[in-house]
């Protein structure tokens, strides 16, 4: 959207032709008259609120965020911005006297001439390290040793010259000098916001491939009102095979067709993992047969049998993928056709009173609803 900006002349002349405009006699807009003074005072204040929706518009897309706006923004996709690294290198702390020992402990610091702080930390590779001691013995007889270290504070700050870190942070008994023999390297400022907002797009593009949402996105895309359900390492049979997953899509008919199946199936091809086979087929359909009984006046029974079993067919129609005819659920569904409706008994799927489950890729469809 691009804003149409005024500056304080153009503010001020348009508002000065307006009240012209709207005045039947000259008015007195020299400087220091008081209607030019209001109509200043105003300019000044269009300024103003004309600064705050630029600012407004400014936050409201991440091209145009900067600093915690831009953090703000990509947090809420789940994304962060990279954090500072902090330079790494070696210390060699030296001493004058060697007849005794000394002991540099983890934790111990030196310092450049300007402050830049930087810590030792373990190694236990090392052969003068100590784990029991968490430092660094320094044997009698050894003038020298020299252990890892990293910059104190993170960021590309750390990142010292030889020769720079030259003075004890704290002080260290029986060591006298300090110094790094090679730069400091590896430290890294916070992602900066122009990195961070060229990284956005490939962050989202991570999302849209390779997971069960990236499929499920695929399959919900094809069309509308597609039922689908995704098994992993198993055949279409239902035996395990590892690197394989089944799509069982519906579009509600129980018998999708030929072309939409394979639709689908390009929709997963694009986003599927690397290495993995997969296939897309129909549910397998398990055919439910309900009878019940209910009560109501007997002068409507008649004119209910039918609507009643049109709710509970279309109620069994709407199935998803895997999920259960319960008869409980058959008897609410009658309940809730007619408000006449005061009993229902007798409910039986398939000639028993249980509820009827399909497979993972199945899904159960009615064929007949009678109602008595």
């Amino acid at each position: 959207m691009t804003l149409s900006l005024q500056n304080f002349t153009s503010l001020v002349q348009g508002a000065a032709a307006a009240v012209q405009g709207a005045c039947s006699t000259l008015l007195d807009l020299t400087v220091g008259s008081v209607l030019r003074a209001i109509l200043e005072a105003n300019a000044a204040l269009g300024l103003w609120m004309q600064w705050l929706i630029v600012q407004v518009l400014a936050v409201s897309r991440l091209n145009t965020s900067t600093g915690s706006d831009v953090d703000s923004f990509i947090e809420q996709f789940g994304m962060s911005r990279l954090p500072a690294i902090a330079s790494s290198g070696q210390l060699t702390f030296s001493r004058f006297t060697a007849t005794g020992s000394a002991f540099v402990a983890v934790g111990d610091q030196a310092r450049t001439a300007g402050g830049a702080y930087f810590t030792v930390t373990a190694d236990t590779s090392n052969p003068v390290y100590s784990a029991a001691l968490a430092g660094y013995v320094v044997a009698a007889g050894t003038a020298s040793i020299t252990v890892p270290a990293v910059a104190a504070a993170a960021g590309a700050a750390g990142n010292v010259q030889a020769g720079a870190v030259n003075l004890l942070g704290n002080s260290i008994s029986g060591i006298d000098t300090v110094t790094n023999a090679a730069a400091f390297t590896g430290g890294l400022d916070a992602e900066s916001d122009t990195a961070c907002i060229a990284r956005f797009p490939l962050f989202l593009a991570s999302l849209a491939g390779a997971t069960v949402n990236a499929i499920k996105a695929a399959i919900a895309g094809v069309q509308q009102g597609l039922d689908y359900a995704i098994s992993e390492n198993v055949n279409t049979q239902g035996t395990a095979q590892l690197g394989n997953f089944v799509v069982t899509v519906d579009d509600g008919s129980g018998n999708p067709s030929a072309a939409l199946l394979a639709e689908v199936s390009g929709a997963v091809n694009a986003e599927r993992p690397v290495a993995t086979s997969y296939s897309v087929q129909g549910p397998t359909v398990t055919s439910a047969a309900v009878t019940f009984s209910f009560d109501a006046p007997s002068t409507i029974k008649s004119s209910l049998i039918g609507p009643v079993q049109t709710s509970v067919t279309n109620f069994i129609n709407r199935l998803t993928i895997g999920q259960t005819l319960s008869l409980s659920r058959v008897s609410n569904i009658a309940y809730n056709a007619s408000e006449y409706i005061s009993n229902v008994t007798n409910v039986l799927i398939n000639g028993v009173a249980s509820d009827l489950t399909p497979s993972a890729m199945g899904v159960v469809r009615a064929s007949s609803v009678v109602a008595s």
